[in-house]
């Protein structure tokens, strides 16, 4: 068998070549791509019929054609929202915030402790997580400060790419605490991560027994290492920071730790008073196609983007073709999950006349998106950057262009 098999190998690698070297000589190679592709040889045919393509490999890679990629700053890279479909991220596009770097860690080695207020104080192994009842379930992540306007020239990605999702897989934390027993008087969680800043924040203790993950897989395979490899806690719907990844250590007690991000960092005011531990991201919607750069044509438009909301389901999208005078609804992707991305969808016939589309979610809750001019009457002119999640428009051009629309609040 074994013989055989190099033989049937050694013939498909010679057809290969025989097939590569005839197309090289007989047809132009896509000189566009090849460049595109930069360093990569992907000796691209005219007619894919003449010759064999390439065998099988160990790992898959996409194609010469699609290259879409995170946008990174020093300290975050953003997902290309307007480059993906449907509502999972890609493993490798998922957005990255970490505070002191991606540490490297040896699964075999790695150990999570639960302590404090318990019966029985506990250290888990990676290896003794994926003994218990695995959970997967698809959720958002996003970014606390997720909120980039001032020109007309960005993208969604340059907006909002601080949010992805992923379906996530491992063990409810609330199944570990019952193997350690909690004291009655349990009130908040500290979690604590691995990295060299030591990201430390403070949980409620129901947000445990309701649905928090300590997860390990990530669409299907272990997490990626900017993703807080080999573990991390999942609270879906929460400020992405409180997501601790290379999760260590939870502490278990009745009174909140107070730590450096939860009283200075991911604090902010509100008019008069300091808004702090806001745990919920509020929901929010954007328009991904169309949007900057791309350039349309009158006629039918399909707009389509992505709505979502920390606190649940996605109850209805509204989009409005004509700057926010008017709204319809948007037709919603099934299943729609709670807190999760929901894809929409709205068929527009455009005229060829300037104007501004925009969306707006209304979740569950019965919250409405608002408007960037609402959080400032709310909130006052001194935001902040968390927790922004305006209603945004773009605007089209008599020639088919698409640009952001800045605003101003003050």
């Amino acid at each position: 068998m074994e013989k055989h098999k190099k033989q049937t190998s050694h013939k498909i690698n010679r057809r290969t070549l025989l097939g590569i070297i005839a197309g090289a000589v007989a047809l132009p190679i896509n000189k566009a791509v090849a460049h595109n592709a930069g360093t990569e040889s992907v000796g691209i045919t005219d007619d894919p019929t003449k010759s064999p393509g390439a065998g099988p490999s160990a790992v898959g890679k996409r194609s010469a054609f699609e290259q879409p990629v995170r946008k990174p700053s020093d300290i975050s890279s953003r997902t290309p929202l307007q480059d993906t479909y449907g509502t999972i991220t890609p493993s490798d596009l998922h957005y990255e915030r970490h505070h002191a770097g991606v540490p490297v860690i040896d699964p075999a080695k790695h150990q999570m402790l639960i302590h404090g207020l318990v019966n029985k104080p506990m250290k888990f192994t990676v290896s003794d997580l994926k003994k218990f009842p695995a959970v997967s379930r698809i959720c958002f992540i996003e970014c606390a400060g997720n909120f980039r306007g001032g020109k007309e020239d960005l993208t969604p990605q340059d907006v909002l790419g601080l949010t992805s999702q992923s379906e996530w897989t491992g063990v409810l934390l609330s199944t570990l605490l019952r193997e350690t027993g909690v004291d009655a008087k349990a009130k908040w969680f500290l979690a604590e991560g691995s990295d060299a800043a030591v990201m430390t924040r403070t949980i409620p203790i129901a947000k445990a027994w309701d649905d928090a993950m300590i997860v390990y897989a990530q669409n299907g395979e272990a997490i990626r290492p900017e993703q807080g490899y080999p573990i991390r806690l999942l609270l879906p719907g929460f400020e992405g920071n409180m997501n601790i990844k290379w999760l260590r250590r939870i502490e278990i007690s009745d009174e909140p730790y107070m730590t450096r991000e939860d009283t200075s960092k991911y604090t902010y005011p509100v008019k008069d008073k300091i808004r702090m531990f806001s745990f919920e991201m509020d929901a929010r919607s954007i328009i991904t196609y169309p949007s900057y750069p791309q350039q349309v044509n009158s006629g039918w438009i399909e707009i389509r983007g992505i709505a979502w909301s920390g606190r649940g389901k996605v109850d209805k999208v509204e989009v409005s073709t004509d700057g926010g005078k008017t709204w319809e609804l948007a037709n919603l992707q099934e299943p729609v999950l709670s807190k999760a991305h929901t894809y929409f969808r709205y068929l527009w016939n455009w005229n060829g006349a300037a104007t501004e589309i925009l969306s707006r979610v209304t979740d569950e809750t019965g919250y409405i998106q608002p408007t960037l001019k609402q959080l400032a009457e709310a909130r006052g002119p001194d935001m902040g950057g968390y927790h922004m999640n305006p209603i945004t428009a773009w605007q089209i051009k008599p020639d088919g262009k698409v640009l952001f629309k800045p605003e101003i609040i003050k």
